[in-house]
């Protein structure tokens, strides 16, 4: 199974994927990992600005689209974390599943609320090491593509990181 949990960023994601994950035994791919581990890079002589324009194009996307159907291929059930933001990113998880004949579920964590969504995003804390974290007014000005099909929406205005999980788990209608 893929399960890609995507939604702006600061509304639960990585928590949510990375524990509901955890308790199954699944793996977890983070694009945020992905990305600031290729953004270093650099530091073995890599062209930057190359390097910066192939990530914010994409590559760390591609690279977890790719681990993620090596593990589906091994048998592996999969969490991917990521913004997703567009149908293109969409659709190409979608078609890794099914390359693998993987059960495809689409989660979007979403925060109804903008005042607690804003303070979210302004007082967290970094846990990729060199990750810079979108300012408020990077995230409401993102571009995010409205969802076009079926899909899991979990909104953790007003709820704890458990009860988050409590309800993602109760919606991918698995033990955990």
């Amino acid at each position: 199974m893929l399960v890609v949990v995507g939604g702006l960023p600061a509304t639960g994601k990585s928590t949510a994927a990375r524990t509901v994950a955890r308790r199954l035994g699944a793996s977890y791919l983070r694009i945020d990992t992905i990305e600031q581990s290729l953004s270093r890079f650099s530091a073995y002589g890599a062209d930057t600005a190359a390097l910066r324009h192939a990530v914010d194009w994409g590559l760390g996307y591609e690279v977890a689209y790719a681990t993620a159907g090596d593990l589906l291929g091994q048998g592996l059930c999969v969490f991917a974390e990521c913004v997703n933001p567009m149908k293109v990113t969409r659709d190409a998880w979608e078609a890794v599943a099914k390359r693998a004949g993987a059960r495809f579920v689409e989660v979007e964590l979403i925060c109804s609320d903008p005042v607690e969504h804003e303070r979210r995003a302004t007082s967290r804390t970094v846990d990729v090491p060199g990750l810079t974290l979108p300012t408020w007014q990077d995230i409401v000005e993102r571009d995010y593509e409205p969802w076009d099909r079926d899909h899991i929406v979990v909104d953790t205005a007003g709820k704890s990181a458990r009860d988050t999980v409590a309800e993602l788990t109760d919606a991918l209608d698995i033990d955990g």
